[in-house]
C-alpha cells in the first residue's frame, strides 16, 4: 500500500506580466532589445511551483531545465524588488553554496515570507547556524 504525502500549492504560475509589458516598451529602443527578448522567453517558458514541501522552477529554452529544492536545503533567501515593488527577483542560497534564481516573481514578498516560515519550522538540529559554522565542531575551543 502506498502512502501519499499531502502537498499544498502556494503559488503556481509564470513570471510577472508587468515585467513583460515594461520590457516590450523598452524594446522600441535598440538598447532595450536584449531585455525584451529575455522577457519574452521568460513569459513563454518560465514556470514557478511553490508548495508546502518544495520550490520547483522550470525554464530555459522550451522549458526543459527543471530545478527542485526542498526547504531543508535552503540556507538563505535574498530578494530584490523590481517594477516599483510589483514583482521581484529572488535567490535561494542552498546549504551546499549553490543558488537557485527566480526572476520576475510576482507576489515575491508573500513568497519570501512563506519560504522563510517553512525554513524556520524545521527542527532545530536541521537548521544551519547563523554564522554558517557547524556548532558541534567548535565546542573544543571554549576558554
Amino acid at each position: 500500500m502506498t502512502k501519499s504525502i499531502q502537498e499544498d500549492t502556494f503559488y503556481e504560475g509564470g513570471p510577472a506580466k508587468g515585467d513583460l509589458i515594461v520590457n516590450l516598451l523598452l524594446g522600441f529602443t535598440l538598447i532595450g532589445l536584449p531585455f525584451t527578448i529575455g522577457a519574452v522567453v521568460r513569459a513563454l517558458w518560465l514556470r514557478f511551483n511553490i508548495t508546502s514541501r518544495r520550490v520547483s522552477v522550470s525554464g530555459g529554452w522550451m522549458g526543459r531545465d527543471r530545478s527542485q529544492v526542498v526547504y531543508s536545503q535552503i540556507r538563505e533567501v535574498r530578494c530584490v524588488p523590481r517594477g516599483f515593488g510589483a514583482w521581484g527577483d529572488m535567490v535561494l542560497v542552498l546549504a551546499d553554496g549553490s543558488r537557485l534564481e527566480m526572476r520576475s516573481l510576482p507576489r515575491f514578498r508573500e513568497v519570501e515570507t512563506y519560504i522563510l516560515e517553512r525554513i524556520q519550522s524545521r527542527p532545530t538540529n536541521e537548521r544551519p547556524s547563523q554564522a554558517g559554522v557547524d556548532e558541534s565542531t567548535s565546542k573544543g575551543f571554549a576558554a
